[in-house]
């Protein structure tokens, strides 16, 4: 016997927009391009697009929609992104989600005593260590932006803490152009050689231009880069509604595509082919405090429906979840952190970063990290949603088991219950006098212990000597480089 759509595993997601309503977006963004323009401060890229078609003026250029749309058709519809040891990781395409970590904030929550104080190297370290050991955390950013050594050398020294404390997949930001050379010369010494890098790239680049419509030359420059080498890149402006986007979620979104379709062609006319990404963050302002919000539900909402938009062109889409506004890890940080990933996840975005943020963004936390890592697996449970099959609806054993039955001691229990049944790390089912027993300790005392005991245990497989000695080699001769070069940062 045939039966077509019987057996059927269905994932749970959700939709934001209509299809009407993703045109109309699509239509007010290559407006926007076509007749505001965007300020674009590299002479370089200002020649290139005017070559390719479009009306310059000063430092203000307008790209007509056909050089857009031959941009977006070179444009691959997702990249695969591998690990330290060049095995594939994430698949970066269609409605595939991956988490990862907080970045670039100047103060962390310390992992060991929990004080909050300038972001050291050390703290970046220990964060990838973490973030290397927690199950659900699909790739990690530097957690912080390092203040305790050169500024403009910054990003050599938060590279090689990370690539050294995980085996993960590595999104990184670069602080200046030949910063982001010489990282990529560090991540070619540890692939074997910037061809093997690019063979299997287990780093994405991630310059982010100004919004609204700012495209500073460095940024450009940072963009050029990893398209000439190319490399993956999610170019990410951040639109803050009411303030640097149209308070209106369409008006911001519309403004968002605009500026992902800007960094699309910047790329492509560069390096037709180069894998990139159409992404954006947004975050609410608060009209009261005048203060930025990661984990207003207009985040999740805004950014859901921007992925939307990029999905109907195939391209790999960004997210910012697991982040309070909350200073601390309490009930607040645990409602905005699950709300923002379970939003997003539904949404099927792809690379959704900024777990572990407390405090607006400005502080990283392995604790918060920690705390959004189970929420991730709850997360992945959900959307994995139910197999209905023969095997699955399990006639023949409610048959055996009868009324008044059991269904522990039967085989099909033992075979699908670790698949059927998410099982928490962090959350406590213990019984009231068991946890009583134990300290009755609440689930900022289980994360602490939990972040301890990873610090205290968890080993991630070093890096070959000789390589090590190359990137230590690598990072003091750009340190030497960068400060003659950019004296004044």
């Amino acid at each position: 016997m045939i039966q077509s759509s019987f057996s059927e595993n269905r994932s749970v997601f959700f939709r934001v927009l209509s299809d009407d309503q993703i045109w109309e977006i699509k239509r007010a963004a290559f407006d926007i391009l076509e007749k505001t323009g965007a300020r674009v401060l590299h002479q370089g890229a200002r020649d290139m697009l005017k070559q390719a078609g479009a009306i310059v003026k000063d430092d203000i250029v307008k790209v007509p929609e056909y050089v857009i749309q031959e941009c977006l058709r070179t444009a691959p519809k997702g990249f695969a992104i591998y690990d330290r040891n060049g095995n594939r990781a994430l698949e970066v395409e269609g409605r595939k989600s991956y988490y990862g970590t907080s970045t670039a904030s100047p103060n962390t929550r310390d992992a060991l005593t929990g004080e909050i104080h300038e972001t050291r190297v050390v703290d970046i370290a220990r964060g990838a260590r973490i973030a290397d050991a927690l199950p659900n955390i699909d790739w990690v950013m530097p957690m912080g932006s390092s203040q305790d050594v050169p500024a403009v050398a910054a990003d050599l020294y938060e590279f090689e803490a990370v690539v050294t404390n995980t085996t993960k997949p590595i999104v990184f930001i670069g602080y200046s152009p030949r910063g982001m050379e010489l990282v990529f010369e560090m991540a070619a010494e540890v692939a074997g050689g910037m061809e093997a890098l690019r063979e299997k790239p287990f780093l994405i680049a991630y310059p982010e231009p100004i919004t609204p419509l700012v495209f500073p030359q460095e940024v450009v420059e940072r963009t050029f880069i990893a398209a000439d080498l190319f490399m993956p890149q999610i170019d990410g402006p951040t639109e803050q509604m009411g303030a640097t986007a149209p308070v209106t979620l369409a008006g911001t979104i519309a403004l968002a595509t605009a500026e992902g379709l800007m960094n699309i062609t910047l790329v492509q006319l560069r390096k037709p082919g180069a894998p990139c990404g159409m992404s954006c963050n947004i975050a609410g302002f608060d009209m009261s405090t005048t203060m930025l919000s990661i984990a207003a539900p207009e985040t999740s909402l805004g950014l859901a429906a921007q992925a939307e938009v990029a999905q109907s062109f195939g391209l790999p889409t960004w997210g910012l979840a697991g982040a309070t506004d909350s200073k601390t890890i309490d009930a607040q940080a645990g409602i905005e952190s699950a709300f923002s990933i379970l939003a997003q996840g539904l949404a099927g975005l792809n690379l959704i970063h900024d777990v572990g943020y407390l405090d607006m963004g400005m502080v990283c936390s392995a604790e918060m990290l920690a705390l959004g890592d189970e929420v991730i697996g709850m997360t992945k449970r959900l959307i994995r949603g139910i197999e209905v099959n023969k095997e699955t609806l399990a006639r023949d054993v409610i048959q055996k088991v009868g009324p008044g039955g059991h269904f522990l001691l039967e085989d099909h229990t033992y075979n699908h219950f670790k698949k059927e049944l998410w099982m928490p790390r962090l959350l406590t089912r213990q019984h009231y006098e068991t946890w009583q027993s134990g300290g009755s300790k609440d689930m900022s005392a289980r994360i602490r212990e939990n972040v301890k005991d990873i610090l205290d245990t968890h080993k991630v497989p070093s890096l070959a000597d000789k390589t090590l000695s190359a990137l230590e080699k690598l990072k003091i001769k750009g340190e030497k480089e960068l400060t003659e070069l950019y004296p004044e940062q």
